[in-house]
């Protein structure tokens, strides 16, 4: 299983995989940059189509403010597919906008965190999802077969 990063910002790409290797994270990561392809790689249509190579992820971490579909259109999406309605999507954004929070909990996000400016907070910030999302939670089972 794998974490699917959602975002569209290089830079913010790179301090992500920054702090997942500060934090030794060996979770494999697959990224997507914009709401089309995200769909697209969950769907498993295209280039996503083998799921040997672009498994089912264990966690989405998603941006909301993306290209060609907002966040918030991906985690609609993913609440009204079948296959993948209990994927655990966390939100990893800037926003701080009420409307932005109530809006993802409204559709069903499992967590909305705020990317930290400082480095060293963003390490934090992974080495919390990491220890609750991928080694003290309980996911729920996926079909990894559709």
């Amino acid at each position: 299983m794998c974490i699917l990063l959602v975002e569209d910002d290089y830079n913010d790409i790179l301090l992500i995989q920054r702090a997942f290797r500060k934090a030794e994270i060996r979770q494999p990561m697959m990224q997507v940059s914009d709401g089309e392809e995200a769909i697209a790689y969950l769907s498993r249509e295209g280039k996503y189509a083998d799921k040997n190579i672009y498994p089912t992820p264990l966690l989405v971490l998603l941006d909301l403010k993306l290209p060609r579909r907002s966040g918030l259109e991906v985690l609609a999406w993913i609440r009204q597919h079948p296959r993948l309605k209990r994927l655990l999507v966390v939100v990893l954004s800037s926003s701080k906008e009420n409307s932005d929070l109530n809006h993802a909990y409204d559709l069903g996000i499992n967590s909305y965190l705020v990317k930290p400016v400082n480095f060293q907070d963003f390490v934090k910030l992974i080495q919390l999802v990491e220890a609750y999302w991928l080694q003290r939670n309980e996911p729920p089972k996926i079909s990894c077969n559709n």
